[in-house]
Formats: structure tokens, C-alpha cells, sequence
């Protein structure tokens, strides 16, 4: 599968957390790093998400914000 979307984020997903629609994936991209979605429990199902399961993060977002730490 191509996509337009460049910023691609490999990992593999450390957890799962399931709710009645939505479920929140978080996936270890390296280096201490962890990114989260919220997405439908369909598409965990459908994507066959599972822990260990490698994965990739893809963002595609018409804003950003930035902020700096305390």
C-alpha cells in the first residue's frame, strides 16, 4: 500500500486499551518513545492489532501544535 502521508512512525504496539467503541493503541517507535491513537475497535479487529504485533504510526495532519517543556 502507498500512501501520501511522509511522516511514518515504525514500532511495535505495547498495549491495547479496549472501550465499548474506541480502543487506545500505543506503540513503542524506539529511542523511550511512545506514541498513542484512539481508534475504533473495528479497526483493531480488522488490522488484527495485537501486543508485540509490529506496526506503523502514520500522521497526517493539517495542524501541529508545538509547545516547550517546563
Amino acid at each position: 500500500m502507498k500512501i501520501s502521508a511522509r511522516n511514518q512512525l515504525k514500532g511495535k504496539v505495547v498495549s491495547i486499551q479496549e472501550g465499548a467503541v474506541n480502543g487506545i493503541v500505543v506503540i513503542d517507535i524506539g529511542g523511550g518513545n511512545e506514541i498513542s491513537a484512539t481508534i475504533s475497535m473495528t479497526a483493531v479487529k480488522e488490522l488484527g492489532l495485537q501486543v508485540g504485533k509490529e506496526a506503523v504510526a502514520v500522521i497526517k495532519a493539517t495542524s501541529v501544535m508545538v509547545g516547550l517543556p517546563d
